[in-house]
């Protein structure tokens, strides 16, 4: 297969693992669209995406357009005589003169098992609600979120220890593997568009910092989840008097009392166990502010919560809609 003419549009890590697998595979890249370069870190220097570092390395043209609505913008990408358009978490909607404008059309690489976690962040929600497994849909665009007609689908599991910074790496690999597969398939005029089923549709919301308090008062299988799935944005965390403490590793342990009591550590090697609504959690890493992150019998250590002792409850039911299916 000869290559096409593409443009890629994507932003994250998550998007530039497609573009390389892109351009191995020979494909003619006409131009990449991503997000504008932001502040980033503690210095708030501008960094650019790392699809635009990518880019830029292979001698790409990089365009960062704040919007994809101003006619000159389509004009330009009209100009560029695409044959297709790959999309993978680029964080624009693509206007209909866009999705109309690549010969064969716009192609995203999309991190669920759709019609399952359509939206912004399937890895987290679908960790979040306790799926056993999700995947990635290769579907073909159209003005609807997330609806076009699928060519690819295939899933992987979500263990009992995922996170999402592991499952976006494994789908991350799965997604390049999968567009170049469905991309070869479209030129041959050999692929199969499968519309989606109209059962099972849930929707991604966008993560919102707020969600990584820490709730005691919900389950422990809950907050287990919560831990890894906004591992590692926003984080977890909860409060010790004027402390604020990152939650970055926990797991469900089998005891219980009156949600944010601390129980004895003895019985968990020496790590915080804190009781929940239902369950427990050991807390096996966290951090300080200011400080290295530690793991739980380090913690206490240096730290003393006394068993008995009762943390701070902060009910979250106004952030619970973005937890449920």
């Amino acid at each position: 297969m000869s290559g096409l003419r593409l443009a890629f549009m994507g932003t994250p890590p998550f998007a530039a693992r497609a573009l390389a697998a892109l351009i191995t595979a020979g494909h003619d890249i006409r131009a990449v669209y991503t997000q504008p370069p932001r502040p980033a870190g503690r210095g708030h220097k501008t960094v650019p995406s790392a699809v635009h570092q990518l880019a830029e390395a292979g001698g790409l043209e990089v365009r960062h357009p704040t919007s994809l609505k101003a006619s000159e913008t389509q004009s330009e990408f009209s100009a560029l005589d695409l044959d297709a358009a790959v999309v993978a978490a680029y964080g624009l909607i693509l206007p209909k003169p866009i999705l109309a404008a690549p010969r064969l059309g716009c192609f995203n690489i999309h991190a669920s098992l759709l019609p399952r976690w359509r939206g912004a962040a399937p890895i987290q929600r679908a960790i979040l609600a306790g799926d056993s497994e999700t995947g990635v849909t290769i579907m073909r665009m159209e003005a609807g979120l997330d609806t076009g007609p699928m060519l690819l689908e295939r899933a992987v599991t979500i263990g009992r220890w995922t996170t999402t910074a592991a499952l976006t790496d494994e789908l991350a690999d799965l997604g390049a593997a999968m567009i170049v597969e469905a991309l070869a398939r479209v030129a041959a005029g050999t692929a199969v568009e499968t519309p989606q089923p109209a059962e099972g549709v849930t929707y991604a919301a966008k993560l919102d910092r707020s969600e990584g308090l820490i709730d005691w008062s919900r389950s422990a299988v809950d907050l287990d989840r919560k831990v890894r799935a906004l591992n590692p944005w926003p984080g977890t965390y909860f409060h010790v008097g004027q402390e604020r403490i990152k939650l970055l590793e926990a797991t469900v342990f089998d005891a219980g009392g009156a949600p944010g009591t601390l129980l004895d550590p003895a019985e968990a090697d020496g790590a915080p166990v804190v009781a929940c609504g239902e369950g427990a959690l050991k807390l096996m890493e966290l951090q300080r502010p200011g400080r290295t992150r530690q793991d739980g019998a380090a913690f206490l250590r240096g730290f003393e919560l006394r068993p008995g002792s009762r943390l701070e409850i902060h009910h979250a039911d106004a952030l619970e809609a973005h937890d449920r299916v």
